[in-house]
């Protein structure tokens, strides 16, 4: 288990990051006293844990445990503060706990094993497709870069679609928001289609892509995708799920309504 530690308390901040890499469970520990470098350490790492203080200058507690979980949805936040004011607003965050400073060694471990014990455990899948929060493609474990982003759109919405397949026309209507579909967006589509293509040779993944008569799917059977198994019921990616569906595309016509209206079958 990896944690990162945040708190503009350089005292508190090392003593907490002692706490942290005297336990058992944690392979790994990350202080950061700003939370910016924390913010930007998250955009290219991943963590399972974060321990944030609140009050902070420039960017508090609150506001980094939002971006932080833009970018990596599955992590825990524990707050640790010495203000109780915001306990109502971090418990709308899907907090795992709230912590009073000063705090004991004993009170953070129990704290650390219940956010590990209801974590859902990252599956060592070959190709791990996550559609919950920021859309991305892990490849055994590395995330994948496109070169274009809309192909990288264009991937999310094929696995929207659930292995339906999908006509060039209506591509470019999703990809351009109904612009004409003219002889200029044909060719501007091919050289995305074409950089899909590309992007996923490059990973020796070309075989989740099918491209026949002029439509396009992807192959549903090939990838591990947290959207599957939640339609499929599976319990632990359904309590995974915190309202948020690809964010990343803020103009890109991908919802979720239709999915969460199957959230109380399952319940």
């Amino acid at each position: 288990m990896k944690i990162i530690c945040v708190d503009d308390d350089s005292i508190f901040l090392g003593s907490i990051v002692k706490m942290c890499e005297e336990l058992p469970q944690i392979d790994e520990v990350r202080g950061f006293l700003d939370p910016g470098s924390a913010m930007k350490w998250t955009e290219n790492n991943s963590a399972d844990i974060a321990l944030l203080d609140i009050n902070m200058p420039k960017m508090n507690g609150l506001q980094l445990a939002a971006h932080i979980r833009s970018v990596c949805p599955d992590i825990s936040v524990i707050f640790v503060t010495g203000d109780d004011q915001y306990a109502v607003e971090a418990f709308e965050q899907h907090a795992s706990a709230y912590l009073l400073k000063p705090i004991n060694k004993r009170r953070l471990e129990a704290e650390i094993e219940d956010a590990i014990s209801h974590k859902v455990i990252q599956p060592k899948e070959h190709i791990v497709v996550k559609t919950f929060g920021d859309f991305d493609v892990f490849v055994d474990g590395e995330r994948m870069i496109f070169s274009r982003s809309k192909a990288k759109e264009l991937l999310a919405y094929l696995v929207d679609r659930q292995g339906g397949s999908v006509k060039r026309p209506m591509l470019s209507a999703v990809l351009w928001e109904d612009e004409l579909y003219d002889n200029k967006k044909k060719e501007y589509l091919d050289v995305i289609i074409r950089s899909l293509q590309s992007t996923l040779e490059q990973y020796r993944i070309g075989d989740i892509l099918e491209l026949k008569n002029a439509s396009l799917r992807i192959r549903p059977e090939k990838i591990y995708c947290d959207l599957y198994r939640y339609l499929d019921g599976d319990t632990d990616t359904f309590n995974s799920y915190r309202g948020e569906y690809i964010t990343w595309a803020d103009n890109f016509g991908i919802v979720l309504s239709r999915h969460k209206q199957q959230k109380s079958s399952f319940q």
